[in-house]
């Protein structure tokens, strides 16, 4: 028997208002296109999946089992904006078949800018999940899945982790397969998942694609896979992917949702299970080392993170943001503070990539900008507000 282990991504960001030089005060971001946003993907998304899984929890008497990991942003946004969303998940955490991870609290980049940010926003985090779902997460995903041996280390020492989820980087694997719990090198005492990219993406991207040579994707089909790849490769398939691939960049006419609706019973007919990550660690031994010495993450074609810091205006709002922190922060005002703890949120920087084809055409779809330039200007104009602001505070 192997096992399948399903996690899911649940993430919107504080989307900025668009903010001129000749602009004052300190509203930053727009609370009526969040809101928009987010209602809209609550409809298509985030209610029917849920739905969805807690009727699969039901049905299968607590054979099927997932992985959830809510930002703090979206976990703010649905307390705002759509109660019933946030009111959905805490019925997925009564089940006992939900696992809760941990992240930063403000999908940050903050691992690669600064040590103490990452941790308080660890802890808050943590903090969040323990108060909202009643649980005290024991492993920890980075945002977009961004890792390496130093974030492993990291963790490892804050005594509160046991495992940390990363992208199967094939250049690392060097032919191994994702399908086993690793450790990092150096001793550093944390379980690895490693994410199986190609069947996560036949889910998450492909499954819509008439073009697709396995179009159409039937769950027996898909089940047969994860058996096979279950029984020659290692102990279990790791499928990581966003929630939002359901319903939202996967639409239900697609049949996304009956595909998973008769996903579970397909998986347990053949004698493989679900567990989660944190089951994943109790029950199987690690197998070999993964030795990250670079940043990995699961975006774009490159798996690095060009995404964020591919270019001079990612590289300028970034530095001038984390210089910030220090005189923000001394201030003890907390509404300067998580002002500028929203601008850490890596979306901002994303919208600003300059890539083209394939990756380009996916950062337009997801950027409210209509060039990354737009989004650079906007966001540096509200940094600029940030510093008269603190300006005024030391007069």
């Amino acid at each position: 028997m192997a096992s399948v282990c399903m996690y899911f991504q649940v993430h919107q960001p504080p989307r900025l208002k668009r903010y001129s030089i000749f602009d004052s005060g300190k509203t930053y971001f727009d609370d009526a296109r969040n809101r928009e946003i987010l209602r809209k993907v609550a409809h298509r998304s985030y209610l029917p999946t849920t739905k969805v899984l807690l009727d699969l929890i039901h049905q299968h008497e607590g054979q099927f089992r997932v992985a959830i990991s809510l930002t703090g942003c979206v976990i703010e946004q649905f307390s705002r904006f759509a109660p019933e969303v946030l009111e959905r998940f805490q019925a997925l955490a009564e089940t006992g078949c939900v696992e809760f991870l941990a992240e930063t609290y403000h999908h940050s980049l903050s691992f690669m800018y600064s040590k103490d940010e990452f941790r308080d926003q660890v802890g808050l985090h943590v903090d969040l999940i323990d108060e909202v779902f009643g649980q005290r997460p024991t492993v920890f995903r980075n945002t977009e899945l961004i890792y390496s041996n130093d974030v492993a280390k990291f963790i490892a020492d804050e005594d509160e982790f046991r495992g940390i989820l990363s992208e199967g980087a094939e250049t690392i694997l060097n032919g191994r397969s994702a399908n086993h719990v690793y450790d990092p090198p150096n001793g550093i005492d944390v379980g690895l998942l490693l994410k199986n990219d190609r069947l996560s993406d036949d889910i998450a991207f492909r499954f819509s694609n008439q073009g697709w040579d396995e179009w159409p994707l039937t769950a027996e089909k898909y089940a047969h896979w994860l058996h096979e790849v279950n029984q020659e490769h290692g102990q279990m398939c790791n499928l990581f992917m966003d929630l939002e691939t359901f319903g939202e960049h996967q639409w239900e006419v697609s049949g996304i949702f009956e595909f998973l609706r008769s996903l579970p019973s397909e998986v347990l007919k053949l004698g493989d299970d679900f567990k989660t990550p944190g089951e994943c660690l109790d029950w199987y031994d690690t197998s070999d080392i993964y030795d990250c010495k670079e940043m990995v993450s699961w975006a774009d074609t490159e798996k690095d993170l060009s995404a964020w810091v591919g270019n001079a205006m990612q590289s300028s709002a970034l530095h001038d943001l984390y210089m910030l922190e220090k005189p923000v922060k001394e201030t003890g005002d907390v509404g300067l503070i998580n002002d500028w703890r929203k601008l850490t949120c890596s979306d901002h920087f994303y919208y600003m990539c300059t890539k083209y084809f394939d990756d380009g055409a996916v950062h337009k779809y997801f950027s409210p900008y209509d060039s990354p330039y737009d989004g650079y200007i906007n966001f540096m104009n509200v940094l600029d507000s940030m510093r008269l602001r603190l300006e005024e505070m030391s007069r």
